[in-house]
């Protein structure tokens, strides 16, 4: 899958305007939020700032600090769309978290669970993919979903969002046998 179609499909998810009062990211667009938008503009925006994003400045966004900056476009490209769609929803070091705990747990390490992508977390993960290959991405869904169970358990109001996250998570699965 190439980066236009991680980013039509991360922006499907994410859906338009939302200002859910139990969201911790406040109001967002296209799942960009009031904090990364100003991030972004370097200066402060407003709720109505957010809900002026066009579709073409969120896929800037995403593409330049939720795809290229975390190195993302540097993995297998099997474990691509699914980390970006973790960076996205989660942070790009959480995600890259995940893959480093997955490379741990798999055998493929040690590496530190810092969210970094330096060369060995890369060279790793490489190596888990090819022997694991779809497994791997089993795994990695695996981690997530329990992570936001983790999420709820600390904090009860956003048990409203877990049968969604959930389903996200699991739209990664690879069919294997």
């Amino acid at each position: 899958m190439n980066i236009q179609d991680m980013l039509k499909d991360i922006i499907a998810k994410e859906g338009g305007f939302v200002n859910h009062p139990a969201d911790r990211g406040g109001a967002t667009k296209y799942g960009i939020t009031q904090k990364t938008l100003s991030k972004y503009l370097e200066k402060m925006v407003t709720v109505e700032d957010v809900k002026g994003l066009d579709i073409e400045t969120a896929k800037d966004i995403y593409e330049l600090r939720y795809y290229r900056a975390p190195k993302i476009d540097r993995l297998p490209e099997g474990l691509q769309h699914f980390l970006f769609d973790c960076a996205v929803n989660h942070g790009p070091r959480r995600a890259i978290k995940f893959l480093q705990q997955v490379c741990n747990d798999s055998g493929y390490g040690p590496l530190t669970v810092d969210g970094l992508m330096g060369p060995k977390s890369k060279a790793q993960a490489a190596a888990c993919y090819e022997e694991l290959g779809d497994w791997m991405l089993v795994a990695l869904v695996e981690e997530r979903q329990l992570f936001y169970s983790e999420i709820v358990e600390h904090n009860e109001s956003q048990g409203v969002f877990l049968a969604g996250w959930l389903n996200r998570a699991r739209s990664f699965l690879p069919d294997v046998a």
